[in-house]
């Protein structure tokens, strides 16, 4: 990047740039450049000088929800009657608010436990809200009214239905043909926490009141006193009333070595602002990177390391670089290269590698408007960085002391926490109470919804929780007292918080899809809570309020499109990308979430484990079998540690950050190969404690990564004659599999082989199934059996895998050939093609047909089975498990869509089927809560599926064709021709760039040259040329040789051609190469980084292909050869990535 056009912002904060997670998972709405006087205090004033259950309901069209209005204060002033609460009721803590001279010596003195039993309580408003049934005597009617106000919020999280190179490669269009900025951050290994000032609340990703947001609040503290440090008591307290004035909501990653491990325990406990968002009364507005930073300035708060690539040059340079980073890169190494080549680089008012250290998680992009560029330049110049005014004051004890001295439970650290914050920070601690005072009645919800809706808002946050509602969706609706207006209860006015909590990330991409059916829906925020107030108005006020709802609709419908965000569709503006690093993956995936793999299965699953996630992540094969020493290393060394006890997950650095660190300094392969290690930071002291292993975040849980773009690479895997043969059924009842047995037992020749093949229908079999498998199996072990049983888990086959290696058998798995969805192997589809069959059985074997009650309900257990898994990581386990797949064809790929009704009726069962399951596990659907409402979906779903009959009749393919090609598949296997379809080379291996031209022109000049000249043909007479000249290549760059950004600046011409002249031929008796020249491409001259340009053609016996470089020096000695080419011949070839 040019100097004029690279923007370095230099801090002068105590620390300065490399992470954060400004966008971590989550797509940014786009928001236009906005004025900050309005919203920023001037520069003079800143420089002074638990779920209830839920009930189900078939889908129905949604009740016309009447328009909103505008304010209703007067509605919502009723004090409670009586009410009165002193300040000598109300528990305060001492306070670390300003820190400074002699004060700073006495807080830091009075670090003490703080008494739970002792301590002054605060007055239980809880009862202050029970005792009179307010809600139970709040009846809805033609008065009432709901007021429903975001409180809290993050982005919405938007689900890339693409695959990452189909957006790579959209987002480099964009940014090429000047529509769009690439903008880049570092991804944070931390909790999201949320802000909205001391009235309007703390809160974690779906909760408040806990541990999560307890430290959040600590921790922004402390950062106040760190930046304003005399000062901070002021400014907090005027942080708090602006930010509550303005209705705005700060979003922050929070990375603590308190609330467990990450990739890497950070050396300092600190917060860093990922959003700022204006709520208002109406839809919230996501402030733009530019406006956020300039924000953060104006109040000394922590911002992320930004870089904004603008050009084609630049975008294709960053993604290339990550490549070349993928497998090794950490903080510095990654930062630096992203300086180079991005426009603008805004470094992070928090050095990652200070603060957090070397490990860095990843990388977020998103596409952003083209005039961003200009905007964040323009802040850069008007709000330079703040100084720290709080540097080397006492700021009173640690997050860590406060948490290692308050060690008897989760209460007792919370307060201990709120006590040392302060009350200029944190004056009101009423959102802290137990959860189980705090826990409204499940009414509340209900007569939100029945209520009118007071405002615009209120009737859009209801539109979009009756939708969820009605559509089944998995999210729960959980309401609270809202303790912060107790004053302001009455029997006629009360007052609630709501979170809005999705439990599965196939929420979000169900809701997109009903917004783009319905684009005026409201998002669906990660991170949602609502303030509600049910009130009771007048009709003189109820007037007031239709007038201004009247006027709100007229204006709303009267507005522009929002198909287009600042210029860009609403599909570019979400474009997203999340890239993370080998060095964090293989702490948290293959190691930390490995454990309970090896403890459990013992280290042969383990190490099927980690080569899996390998595989699917692509991973090089230098690498593959470097990673797999070391954690055989590590399995051996843990469990001889631990013994039979497993680790916890949230303190596995205490033994993994020293073992890698012993690792490392063996030698620099492994210091590469690791990234980083040493500085551990003990957390056993001082861990926060978390009630009931509680994870806001969900981190500690096995995360599930992408699937790869094709299966592994080509192998072969042959069924010797001597072996038994399983062939079993990973499918759903109504897969076909008893019929396609049945066809395989009658077919003549079987396998194409003398064994002889045998079913066993599960149906028939009495007793358990797979042991008597095992049984035919010992009898006759060179038989081929068909498992005439569905497969459905890891459970079965990790018994079918154990059948094998016992009694010298090979297995393969044949399933349905389907689609799959992102969560399941088999998508809506197939599942209607499965139940329509089921539902044309008569006198079924195992009593599953026509007549059985609940048909739907057992078909929906075994598709849950398969729950969690992508098709593709369906299929890729499979083949890692038994070396083979056969796909039996199901659905015509030229099919119409699946119907509408069949589409929500499938949805419609699967929401019914995880409430049911979430509340009674396995209990059968004709018990339970919802008993009543299996029996109306069994009878629905029957109706609409004989509806469809002739549909679904029309989309399969014939049952012989499918036979036949199963019959195929099996018997290539069984001969050894069976080959898996070749992998692509993956995203982020990439070493070096260079020229690729064809190997066979190479050879034609070769044997041209050769009968031109006799050296050149005495040279190549005994060198069999077709062995080791099946490719070739001018290099450009090496990242070893040349830097990352060397290699990345030839993104630029990409598989584009280009002209290589070879003019002479230069050999020795170890090596031989071909003098090369470079033409242009776009009128710009291809240079190679290497002083002589070459196609190595041949080197001898443990001479490597670099050692080619030497060739022009050992001319000039007279220890080399060479023969000129004249006139030169020149051959086409492509730049690329290997």
């Amino acid at each position: 990047m040019s100097a004029s056009r690279r923007v370095l912002c230099t801090l002068t904060h105590p620390s300065a740039a490399h992470k954060s997670s400004l966008f971590s998972f989550y797509c940014f709405p786009l928001s236009r450049p906005r004025q900050f006087s309005n919203l920023i205090m001037s520069q003079n004033q800143r420089r002074g000088g638990g779920n209830r259950e839920q009930q189900w309901k078939p889908n129905s069209k949604p009740k016309a929800v009447t328009s909103a209005s505008s304010s209703v204060d007067d509605a919502v002033t009723t004090k409670l009657g009586g009410l009165s609460i002193s300040e000598g009721q109300i528990w305060k803590p001492k306070s670390y608010g300003t820190v400074t001279g002699s004060n700073a010596a006495v807080a830091s003195a009075t670090l003490t436990p703080v008494d739970v039993q002792t301590e002054k309580e605060t007055v239980d408003l809880s009862k202050i809200f029970l005792k009179s049934n307010l809600l139970e005597n709040f009846k809805v009617d033609n008065s009432t009214y709901s007021l429903a106000q975001i409180r809290a919020t993050f982005y919405p999280k938007f689900e890339n239905e693409k695959s990452d190179q189909e957006i790579r490669i959209r987002m480099i269009e964009m940014v090429s043909k000047g529509l769009a900025t690439l903008e880049v951050s570092l991804k944070h290994s931390g909790s999201l926490f949320m802000y909205a000032g001391h009235e309007g609340g703390a809160y974690a990703k779906n909760s408040f009141g806990n541990i999560y947001t307890a430290v959040g609040v600590f921790v922004l503290g402390r950062m106040f006193r760190e930046a304003w440090g005399s000062r901070a008591g002021d400014m907090q307290a005027q942080f708090n009333d602006f930010i509550e004035r303005n209705r705005i909501s700060i979003s922050m990653e929070l990375v603590t070595a308190v609330l467990g491990d990450h990739g890497q325990r950070p050396r300092d406990d600190y917060a860093v602002v990922t959003a700022v968002t204006e709520l208002g009364n109406g839809k919230p507005k996501f402030y733009s990177t530019p406006e956020v930073i300039a924000f953060c300035r104006k109040w000394c708060l922590p911002t992320n390391h930004v870089w904004l690539f603008s050009t084609r040059k630049s975008v294709t340079s960053f993604f290339a670089a990550y490549d070349l980073l993928y497998e090794e890169g950490t903080a510095t190494s990654v930062c630096s290269a992203l300086d180079e080549v991005a426009d603008i680089s805004v470094p992070g008012s928090k050095d990652h590698i200070k603060v957090q250290g070397e490990i860095l998680e990843g990388l977020v992009a998103r596409i952003v408007t083209h005039e961003s560029t200009k905007h964040m330049e323009e802040v850069l110049k008007d709000h330079p960085s703040p100084p720290a005014d709080g540097a080397g004051i006492d700021l009173g004890p640690s997050l860590r002391e406060i948490c290692a001295v308050n060690r008897t439970d989760e209460k007792q650290q919370i307060k201990a926490l709120l006590h040392n914050v302060g009350s200029s920070f944190c004056p009101d601690h009423s959102d802290w109470y137990d959860s189980h005072s705090r826990n409204a009645d499940r009414s509340v919800l209900s007569k939100f919804l029945q209520a009118h809706p007071a405002d615009y808002s209120t009737a859009k946050l209801q539109e979009m929780i009756r939708l969820m509602r009605e559509k089944r969706f998995p999210a729960a609706f959980k309401c609270y007292h809202n303790f912060h207006k107790a004053e302001s209860v009455s029997s006629d006015n009360l007052f609630y918080k709501m979170v809005i909590h999705v439990h599965s990330d196939s929420a979000f991409r169900r809701y997109q899809k009903e917004i783009r059916h319905k684009p005026g829906l409201w998002p669906l925020y990660r991170g949602f809570f609502i303030d509600i107030n049910l009130f009771k108005a007048n009709a003189e006020r109820a007037a007031e309020i239709a007038k201004s709802n009247n006027d709100v609709v007229r204006h709303v419908n009267n507005g522009s499109s929002t198909s287009t965000i600042d210029g860009l569709a609403n599909e570019d503006s979400n474009l997203m990308i999340k890239l993370k690093f080998l060095t964090y993956k293989l702490r948290t995936f293959l190691i930390r979430n490995g454990l309970s793999v090896l403890f459990k299965d013992g280290p042969a699953a383990y190490k099927a484990y980690y080569l899996r996630q390998m595989k699917i992540w692509g991973t090089s094969a230098g690498k593959q079998i470097a990673l797999s020493k070391m954690l055989d290393e590590w399995a051996v060394y843990i469990r001889r540690k631990c013994g039979n006890r497993q680790l916890s997950s949230a303190i596995y650095l205490s033994e993994a950050e020293p073992f890698l660190e012993q690792f490392a300094k063996r030698s620099p392969e492994n210091q590469a190969l690791i990234g980083s290690a040493g500085n551990l930071v003990r957390t056993e002291d001082f861990l926060a404690v978390v009630e009931g292993g509680m994870d806001e975040e969900g981190d500690l849980a096995t995360e599930r990564e992408a699937a790869p773009e094709s299966l592994s690479p080509s192998v072969k895997d042959t069924i010797q004659n001597k072996e038994g043969l399983i062939v079993f059924f990973p499918g759903i009842p109504g897969c076909a599999k008893s019929a396609l047995c049945r066809e395989l037992l009658n077919t003549p020749g079987g396998l194409g082989d003398d064994r002889p093949v045998q079913s066993l229908m599960g149906d028939l079999i009495k007793g358990r199934y797979w042991p008597k498998i095992a049984d035919e199996r010992k009898k006759k072990p060179y038989s081929i059996i068909l498992a005439d049983k569905n497969a459905p888990n890891e459970e079965v086959w990790k018994q079918i895998e154990n059948m094998c290696h016992s009694t010298r058998a090979s297995a393969v798995p044949i399933i349905p050939d389907s689609e799959g969805t992102d969560s399941n192997p088999f998508a809506l589809d197939a599942l209607a093609v499965f139940m329509f069959r089921v539902l044309q059985r008569v006198n079924h074997p195992g009593n599953l047909d026509k007549s059985s009650p609940n048909v739907g309900y057992v078909m929906l257990m075994f598709y849950h089975l398969y729950d969690g898994k992508s098709r593709k990581y369906f299929e890729e386990e499979l083949v890692e498990r038994f070396g083979s797949l056969v796909k039996m064809p199901l659905l015509k790929p030229d099919r119409s869509p699946l119907p509408a009704s069949l589409i929500s009726v499938l949805e419609e069962g699967i929401d019914l089927y995880n409430l049911h399951t979430k509340r009674h596990g396995r209990l059968e659907s004709n018990k339970g809560s919802y008993a009543q409402e299996w029996v109306k979906w069994e009878k629905k779903s029957r109706d609409i599926v004989s509806t469809n009959a002739e549909y679904l009749n029309s989309i399969q393919v014939p049952f012989e064709f499918a036979v036949q090609q199963v019959l195929e598949q099996l018997r290539k296997i069984a001969k050894g021709d069976y080959t898996l379809p070749s992998a692509e080379k993956k995203l982020g291996t990439v070493v070096f760039a260079a020229v690729n031209i064809p190997a066979a022109e190479v050879k034609g000049l070769l044997d041209k040259l050769s009968g031109m000249n006799a050296d050149v043909e005495a040279f190549l007479k005994e060198k069999n040329m077709d062995d080791f000249l099946k490719k070739a290549h001018v290099t450009l760059a090496h990242k070893r040789s040349h830097g990352v950004t060397s290699v990345a600046s030839y993104s630029l011409y990409l598989h584009r051609q280009v002209p290589v002249e070879l003019n002479a031929l230069l050999f020795t008796d170890k090596m031989a190469a071909l003098q090369a020249q470079l033409g242009s491409i776009d009128d710009e001259k291809i240079i190679s980084k290497n002083e002589w340009p070459h196609v190595t053609i041949w080197t001898g016996v443990g001479v490597q292909p670099k050692e080619a470089n030497t060739l022009p020096q050992l001319l000039s000695e007279g220890q080399a050869t060479v023969v000129e080419i004249n006139p030169p011949v020149t051959i086409s070839g492509t730049v690329e990535f290997f």
